[in-house]
């Protein structure tokens, strides 16, 4: 597993390659077909856009599209991709479980599937599944929103789209913290799918019935987001601490803004590299390049004592 150095390294090359890289320096390896969730979100856009530049770097032809959380539109992405004789799929899936036909279709179709951000409920399919320790990372996030939050308040929890498993592993990364803390009150927990628009209508739902908040923690920085707009408009910001996850750039913004107390970065920029090249070195060998199916990649906390640091989309240098 990558050192933090080399994770930090590692992503700053990878959103670096971007910039040198395009369509011309493609060569004759193979399509690689790159499959993201909804690149209007800034993580998502970062994962394909890294990905396609480093198959590029490779010299394949890289085609970037996008499902938006639908198993449907998954499905028919990976029908074109097969359709397409693309050498190797980088999937961010739709779904843990709906996933999971899509997945076998291109396995059986004789192209490995290498799996980012998040996963599917059945191993041995996949080549590899590169995500986030989202527990260990959520707990840390955690750990620091306790710091600021203290041990007594009344807070909110928002939660993503349950579909995905990382929405649950982060709660309860969340959990095995808050749970130490008897006085603390959790009075809203709101499913709002990774959106920022869900967080601000939420948001503006929850303050109805529960005027006074202290705090929020948000299981991603959109849905955190929207809660600061809604807090913002409704003049009950100040004095609100506020926990994100993901790391993106509005969501720095906002650190530095001192609107959002924290956020914590998923090295996307690395692990969407990796991906790729791991795909490569399976598509030359005929062998994965790593042994483990599930890999697991540490995180950073983006505070105001850091938040400098931050010197491109996903990426925190030391």
């Amino acid at each position: 597993m990558p050192t933090k150095r080399t994770i930090l390294l590692a992503g700053a090359a990878a959103i670096a390659t971007p910039l040198l890289a395009g369509a011309a320096m493609a060569q004759d390896q193979g399509l690689i077909s790159i499959i993201v969730n909804d690149p209007s979100n800034p993580y998502w856009f970062t994962e394909g856009e890294v990905a396609r530049a480093t198959a590029e770097e490779l010299g394949y032809e890289a085609a970037v599209a996008s499902h938006k959380g639908d198993t449907n539109t998954e499905s028919n992405l990976v029908d074109t991709a097969i359709t397409n004789q693309a050498k190797a799929i980088i999937l961010d899936p739709a779904n843990a479980d709906g996933s999971v036909g899509a997945v076998r279709k291109a396995v059986d179709a004789g192209i490995p599937v290498f799996l980012v951000n998040a996963e599917i409920n059945e191993a041995g399919l996949a080549k590899a599944q590169l995500v986030s320790n989202n527990a260990q990372c959520a707990a840390d996030g955690a750990i620091k929103w306790i710091e600021l939050v203290g041990d007594s308040g009344k807070y909110v929890e928002f939660f993503g789209n349950p579909a995905d498993n990382n929405a649950a592993t982060r709660s309860n990364g969340y959990e095995t913290v808050l749970s130490q803390y008897p006085d603390l009150e959790k009075v809203a927990e709101e499913v709002a799918n990774w959106d920022r628009t869900q967080g601000y209508n939420k948001m503006q739902s929850i303050l109805q019935a529960n005027p006074e908040v202290d705090a929020i923690i948000s299981g991603n920085d959109e849905m955190a987001l929207g809660a600061i707009a809604a807090l913002k408009e409704a003049g009950k910001l100040e004095g609100v601490v506020i926990g994100g996850f993901d790391g993106n750039p509005d969501a720095v913004d906002a650190v530095k803004a001192g609107e959002l107390a924290y956020t914590v970065l998923q090295p996307v920029a690395v692990f969407a590299e990796d991906a790729v090249r791991q795909a490569d070195h399976f598509i030359q060998n005929d062998e994965t390049m790593v042994d483990q199916e599930k890999q697991l990649f540490g995180c950073e906390l983006i505070t105001s004592d850091n938040v400098e640091n931050y010197t491109a989309p996903f990426v925190l240098e030391q």
